[in-house]
Parts: structure tokens; sequence; C-alpha cells
């Protein structure tokens, strides 16, 4: 049961690792990558990404939707 624990790595937040890396709204494919398939957004436990970035993120693409660059859904359900 440790040995489970101690293989586990903690993701790392690919924005820290690479400072050239910029949260933009207006960078769809990027965005995209943080949306599941249903339009939700990822958490972070899940990304990797650390908690300012997090939020950065989250910004970014809520800006993205209320300018319709991406979808709030991504089918419509009756």
């Amino acid at each position: 049961m440790f040995e489970d624990l101690e293989r586990k790595r903690k993701k790392t937040c690919r924005f820290c690792e690479d400072k050239s890396k910029i949260i933009d709204y207006k960078d769809e494919r990027l965005l995209r990558r943080f949306i599941s398939d249903r339009g939700k957004i990822i958490p972070r436990r899940i990304t990797g990404n650390c908690a300012g970035h997090q939020r950065e993120m989250t910004i970014a693409i809520k800006r993205a939707r209320h300018i319709a660059l991406l979808p709030f859904t991504t089918e419509i359900f009756r």
C-alpha cells in the first residue's frame, strides 16, 4: 500500500516550469486542454496547475466563453 504512494509524483505546474508561456483568453488551443468534453473546467488536482495559474486559467476560459471563442457546453441536451 505504501509503495503505491511513493511511486506517485506530484504534478508540476507547466506555467511555473516554462516562464515563457502566458495564459491568454485569445489562445483557444491552450484553453481547450483545460476544459472537458462536456465543457467543464478541469480542476487543478487533475491538471497539476498551481493555485495562481489555475485562477488565471479560469478567468481566461470565462472571458473566452463570454466572447464566444469557447462554448459553454458542447452538446444540446433535451
